[in-house]
């Protein structure tokens, strides 16, 4: 039966609950099943879940602090001889039976051994770095089993590579200085299984080995570490001295040690793996950077060569691209690598711009040309003059604008609003839309002939979900970049966020994972960033039908977008290409869904 046990505090014994309820809540209030009466626990502070497979540990109130081999969470799946934290409480999950008559016993061994157990647990968990964790570890089990030495290996492929080498004094031992038996060693891994020898030199399975005899060793004992199944290493203790130093009860103790350091060290392996792998992305992120620009694949890379081959003339650009592609960026690209780098780089976003202000945006007034124009101003056009004018959103420009910036482009004059009198620009255009202009053509919601004069060489971005391993590449770009704006001491993005980025389908593209990690950066309580910090789906994806996938996928996708813009409705509208009603109509149904 599974069971929890509670470890002793000043004043209190060690106590052991049974778990034989699929839902077993823990905290102060004396409805719970298990009542932890003590300070720093909320009422009702947990809760473990029993689902038909799995035990799972909640948080159950919101000032509920849990946790889980030392690391902070919300709720965690548990494993055997997993160690939590309830506040200040510790206690240890166990999938099997515990006899009950190791914790009602007043014998000072069984209190002792707890007590060593939880220190030794207890020092472990405020470690997270690998190396520092593994002497700290080795260190505290020579110093409870009285060994006069000790080695830790970590298995790289199978092979045992020794990680720390320790003596009673806690200093570094190297494998050439009181070394340890090959031998053993051996047996450990092949059998999986702890070994105690008494006398070495006079037990007939070892005293014919060369390294027992080399070494005149005496007592010896040894024990996997294990976690979850896997043999991730072994602890090897020795004494050169003393014969029969060790016995049955100091191996079950090694043996209660093994198997809690094996879980300590799993998670510090898991951190140290996913620390290489950010450390491999932030150097690959140097290695492919394009300016400000991010890319691996090769579809990026054939874009940037373009890019750069388009910025060294003065033709213009059509960037198109949908929503959060990042289409402002290959613009400033191109205008930075340009002759006219130098230059002013001016941006317009069409759509920001109420339609009665865009031509005076665009090409400035008179003092008196209207109701507000109170002095003489300099539109977009002539502030860009010997640079390169940025036309966002160009799809949204007004039919009646069209003609007009056509005949600016052409004659490469501008007139003021209430003026006669032309000015002479020279100017670079780069345009951008999320929009199919061809088909705005067709349908004569744009000039043609403007379309041809802007469209003179196209750059297509690509979405973020059509990027492969872009999205890791970026993700850590703004990890590395917020992290520092925020003084965080986020390490990385955990395994199960890479793999959940790189599956999820990105709907508002580069901007959206911005402000995902951006959020993360904030809210995200351990030390790697987790698929839900991120607010995404893990993997496990439900089966729909097309019908319903589309459904879900549009509204998931109208929710982006109003998201990214700040619930504005009609904007969202224009960005979709759809009538407002539409919006609203998808509104309607996520709320009489949650109805």
């Amino acid at each position: 039966m599974p069971s929890l046990v509670l470890f002793p505090r000043p004043g209190t014994r060690t106590r052991l609950f049974n778990i034989y309820r699929r839902i077993t809540s823990l905290g102060r209030a004396a409805d719970n099943e298990v009542v932890l009466d003590f300070d720093g626990i909320e009422d009702h502070h947990a809760e473990i879940f029993f689902d038909g497979k799995k035990y799972s540990l909640s948080a159950l109130e919101r000032g509920a602090s849990i946790q889980v081999n030392g690391k902070k969470t919300k709720k965690q799946v548990l494993a055997d001889q997993d160690i939590f934290k309830l506040g200040d409480l510790t206690l240890q999950f166990s999938l099997y039976d515990i006899p009950s008559d190791e914790f009602t016993t007043t014998g000072v061994g069984a209190k002792d051994s707890l007590r060593k157990l939880l220190e030794f647990t207890t020092a472990l968990m405020e470690q997270k770095d690998l190396q520092p964790l593994v002497d700290l570890m080795l260190d505290k089990i020579i110093e409870f089993t009285g060994a006069d030495k000790g080695f830790l290996f970590i298995l790289d492929d199978g092979v045992p590579t020794m990680y720390s080498g320790r003596n009673i004094d806690k200093k570094e031992l190297t494998d050439e200085v009181g070394g340890f038996s090959d031998s053993i060693l051996q047996q450990v891994l092949l059998g999986r299984k702890s070994i105690l020898v008494s006398d070495a030199l006079n037990d007939s399975n070892f005293s014919g080995a060369r390294s027992v005899v080399d070494l005149k060793l005496c007592s010896v004992m040894a024990a996997p570490l294990m976690a979850r199944g896997e043999m991730l290493g072994l602890v090897y203790l020795g004494n050169d001295n003393v014969v029969n130093l060790f016995d049955q009860e100091a191996l079950d103790m090694l043996q209660i040690f093994a198997s809690q350091a094996g879980l300590l060290l799993r998670n510090a392996l898991l951190i140290n793996e996913l620390q290489f792998k950010n450390q491999e992305l932030e150097t690959k992120l140097e290695e492919i950077r394009f300016g400000r620009l991010i890319g691996a694949s090769q579809g990026m890379r054939h874009i940037f060569k373009r890019v750069e081959k388009v910025a060294a003339t003065t033709i213009s650009v059509l960037i198109t691209g949908e929503t959060g592609v990042g289409k402002e960026l290959f613009a400033r690209e191109i205008h930075n690598r340009s002759p006219r780098a130098k230059g002013p780089y001016i941006t317009v976003n069409a759509s920001a711009i109420p339609e009665t202000l865009l031509e005076s945006e665009l090409f400035g007034h008179e003092k008196g040309a209207y109701t507000g124009a109170h002095k003489d101003t300099v539109g977009k056009f002539q502030a860009a003059h010997k640079g390169t004018l940025f036309l966002d959103e160009i799809g949204d420009l007004p039919i009646t604008l069209q003609a007009k910036i056509l005949r600016a482009i052409e004659q490469k004059q501008v007139t003021r609003v209430g003026s006669n009198r032309p000015d002479d620009v020279d100017i670079r255009i780069i345009a951008a839309t999320n929009k199919n202009l061809e088909e705005a053509v067709a349908k004569g919601e744009f000039r043609q002939d403007l379309y041809f004069r802007l469209n003179v060489v196209s750059i297509v971005v690509p979405p973020l979900r059509d990027r492969g391993e872009d999205t890791a590449l970026i993700a850590n770009y703004f990890l590395k970049q917020f992290v520092e704006q925020y003084d965080s001491k986020l390490k990385g993005f955990s395994n199960r966020s890479l793999e959940a980025m790189l599956h999820y389908p990105w709907p508002g593209n580069v901007r959206e994972l911005e402000n995902r990690i951006r959020k993360a950066i904030v809210l995200a309580e351990g030390d790697f960033i987790e698929p839900e910090d991120l607010e995404i789906p893990d993997g496990d994806y439900q089966i729909l039908s097309l019908a319903d996938a589309k459904e879900q996928f549009q509204q998931d996708y109208v929710n982006r977008i109003l998201e990214l813009n700040a619930g504005n409705k009609t904007q969202t509208a224009r960005d979709l290409g759809v009538d407002p009603r539409t919006i609203f109509r998808y509104l309607e149904k996520e709320r009489s869904d949650e109805e």
